[in-house]
């Protein structure tokens, strides 16, 4: 198994920007046991049958999420697969402020617009247990990803998810409102594994990017309850041109980078 994972990660590293990362999870996958059980106990054991059948499809630039069917991200692992959007851990940033923002508080009702496979959602349910939440998407096929999520991580009684269009009909008032919308321009390049396998609807945002912050933000003020936040995800590029979308709704925005040091998530009170 050593050679194997040596040989596959020469295979992948024109194709994957962590070709050996890649590896280990597809060699755990085929060996149906976890990155860690397989680099503590299993190294010399026998290749398992079907690991060169999941190396070919991740050099067809699927993405190791959908072939291994789940992915971790903050405290959970979430089943994910095609037509929901693959998460990342810059998404993790919008966690880390709201843990920041709240300090020894906790939100009790929790708001996510595009909610995907229930990401940052049931994130925020397992980071506060006494909280609820809403999710909303208009993907059905997310949604199905999200209810399956909330079902196996016990949280079923405290997430709700819905068809929907950003924030429309959704009444109420909520301490923090999460939200990861597409922020790629139509014309920006991507790379093979995202455009070619993700769902183009959780990605593309028009031509600057911005259409759907366009949407979003201005609902916000009457979603928001007192003393709680919102945050969005943004592009790296793209913190003034938000920041002045929030300013005039009359909103607060504070900027936080990601672990590259990028703008990743604005806050909004």
């Amino acid at each position: 198994m050593r050679a194997a994972l040596v040989a596959a990660t020469r295979t992948l590293t024109p194709i994957s920007d962590t070709p050996r990362l890649d590896a280990e999870l597809l060699m755990a996958h085929a060996l149906d046991t976890t990155r860690d059980q397989l680099l503590l106990r299993h190294l010399d054991d026998v290749v398992p049958a079907g690991f060169d059948a999941l190396i070919r499809r991740r050099l067809a630039h699927e993405p190791v999420a959908y072939i291994t069917g789940t992915r971790a991200f903050w405290t959970i692992d979430l089943q994910v697969g095609p037509g929901a959007l693959v998460p990342r851990p810059d998404s993790e940033t919008l966690l880390e402020a709201a843990v920041e923002f709240f300090g020894t508080r906790a939100p009790t009702r929790i708001l996510d617009l595009g909610t995907g496979p229930g990401t940052l959602l049931l994130a925020a349910l397992d980071q506060w247990p006494e909280a609820q939440g809403l999710g909303i998407d208009a993907s059905e096929k997310a949604l199905g990803y999200a209810r399956a999520n909330a079902e196996r991580l016990g949280m079923a009684s405290r997430a709700e998810f819905r068809l929907g269009d950003w924030a429309g009909g959704v009444e109420g008032r909520f301490d923090l409102i999460l939200a990861n919308p597409p922020y790629i321009g139509t014309d920006e390049p991507l790379p093979p594994e995202v455009r070619e396998h993700e769902p183009a609807s959780a990605l593309f945002a028009g031509a600057d990017g911005l259409d759907d912050y366009r949407r979003i933000i201005p609902e916000l003020p009457r979603l928001l309850a007192p003393g709680g936040c919102a945050l969005l995800e943004i592009g790296h590029t793209q913190a003034e041109a938000v920041s002045s979308l929030a300013a005039e709704q009359g909103l607060s925005p504070r900027v936080y980078k990601d672990l590259g040091d990028r703008p990743r998530a604005i806050r909004l009170t």
